[in-house]
């Protein structure tokens, strides 16, 4: 009988080492190697199609650039806006993507979502954590929602299964245009003699699912758990072999959904998708603008409109800023969904730059609707926000701001500027403050600016203090 090998794994990177380590050598993590059985069988192995696994023996051949056939790639358009959105346009084929998220967060109803509203495919949904019965359950629950855009799913396919070579048969049974895997962790493969949901285990099923929707051009979906600071668990090299990473966040006190990509190698990776989770399943939203401005009856000083980009979509989001006097030795200092750091730039140019006295006041930021904002457009919004708390004075509700603020107090060019002021304007906002050094066009000069296109002032200003002679007197 030949002697078990084993080998310790960092669960954080995945470097292998041959004995324990107290700190890992690769991303100088400490306490993070664990014992692995990593001895594989010496069979050799055919071809996925025959036996479940997707190691093919074949040797390729090296072919100049210049004589490579290039077509466009196909996208699969899928009936979620969002989600193809978020892809760069929708699912390519033969691509691997990652979706990585919070425990009750909502991958699972969003990816059986996807599968049940696939028009003129074969889906595979593939569950290591529920049973056909549960799944059905919550399959009832979107009927619903997918019945009202006339979607039926009679072409998705349910597998428990967590052994990858069972999993390969029936694909080669099914043969699906879609795959579905909930989750990576659960999976196991024969050729590694390690628990599932082990960095050995989560690699090696990572690889014959590439392997297969490299070979086969079908689109796999991986629904990948999170560790408790927020990085996909497993080994980082998870992240490194998929096409596309996608984190699924929100607050489980609220109703929204952010899908962000994290990485995308056939699109952008800074798009964003919203969704409003309900009852009957996620609903796409299709402009963010009117869910992330609250409703005021009143003018409330400390608030401002500020005009952001999220990938290509231009978005209006509410920036607060709460100003009060220190009760302690050290005053507090306090962001959500914002860089602290830039906050504290922030208050040392209002303070240096302005004359207003902040060192000692305690000040607080937030931006609205659970997002976070690094879009440095905001900038002038959460200035005059502060200010405006400070001196306890309202700014009008249909103002909004768009502009970066520098060391010196100048006012600074951010990019697309037309695309935010076409927003502000689709939600009834009169006026918007800018850079002079960011005229629509690229004009330079404001008597040439082509007004025509816009029915909204637009106040064009060099440094901090026009801004404020204008809104303050």
């Amino acid at each position: 009988m030949a002697k078990t090998k084993t080998s310790y794994f960092c669960q954080h990177c995945g470097f292998e080492s041959p004995k324990w380590l107290g700190k890992c050598p690769a991303c100088q993590q400490w306490n993070t190697f664990v014992e692995e059985v990593i001895e594989k069988s010496n069979a050799a192995i055919p071809d996925w199609k025959a036996t479940g696994s997707t190691t093919q023996q074949r040797a390729n051949k090296a072919v100049q650039v210049s004589n490579i056939q290039y077509s466009e790639e196909h996208r699969i358009i899928t009936p979620d806006q969002e989600l193809n959105r978020v892809l760069g346009g929708g699912i390519v084929s033969g691509s691997l993507v990652l979706i990585g998220g919070e425990p009750g967060i909502g991958k699972s109803t969003l990816m059986l979502q996807v599968a049940l509203s696939m028009p003129n495919m074969k889906v595979l949904y593939i569950s290591g954590e529920e049973s056909d019965r549960q799944i059905k359950m919550r399959a009832e629950r979107l009927t619903p929602y997918l019945k009202g855009k006339g979607i039926n799913g009679q072409e998705c396919f349910i597998l428990t299964e967590t052994f990858t070579q069972n999993i390969f048969k029936q694909i080669e049974v099914i043969q699906p245009d879609l795959v579905v895997v909930d989750s990576i962790q659960t999976l196991y493969s024969a050729h590694i003699e390690s628990t599932p949901g082990s960095v050995s285990q989560v690699r090696e099923c990572t690889a014959e699912l590439l392997r297969f929707a490299k070979e086969s051009s079908t689109p796999v979906f991986l629904i990948g758990h999170i560790t408790k600071d927020g990085s996909i668990a497993g080994p980082k090299i998870l992240e490194h072999m998929v096409d596309t990473v996608l984190q699924f966040e929100g607050d489980q006190h609220h109703v929204y959904r952010i899908l962000r990509a994290n990485k995308n190698r056939f699109g952008s990776a800074s798009e964003l998708g919203i969704y409003e989770m309900l009852g009957a399943g996620l609903r796409e939203v299709s402009n963010p603008s009117e869910i992330l401005l609250s409703q005021r009856d009143e003018a409330l000083s400390g608030v401002t409109i500020s005009a952001t980009l999220e990938g290509l979509r231009p978005m209006l989001i509410e920036t607060q800023a709460l100003v009060s006097t220190s009760a302690y030795g050290t005053p507090q200092r306090s962001a959500t969904g914002f860089d602290t750091r830039r906050m504290n730039m922030l208050l040392a140019v209002l303070e240096k730059r302005c004359g207003f006295r902040l060192s000692s006041q305690d000040v607080f930021l937030n931006i609205t609707g659970g997002i976070k904002v690094e879009d440095p457009a905001i900038d002038l919004g959460l200035a005059v926000a502060i200010v405006s708390s400070n001196q306890d004075i309202a700014i009008p509700s249909k103002t909004c701001f768009a502009g970066e603020l520098g060391l010196s107090g100048e006012i600074r060019a951010v990019n697309r500027v037309e695309q935010r002021i076409a927003e502000a304007q689709k939600l009834g906002f009169e006026q918007i403050f800018i850079s002079k050094y960011n005229l629509p066009s690229g004009k330079k000069d404001k008597a040439q600016m082509d007004l025509s296109r816009f029915n909204i002032e637009i106040k064009t200003v060099g440094r901090i203090e026009e801004v404020f002679g204008l809104l303050f007197g």
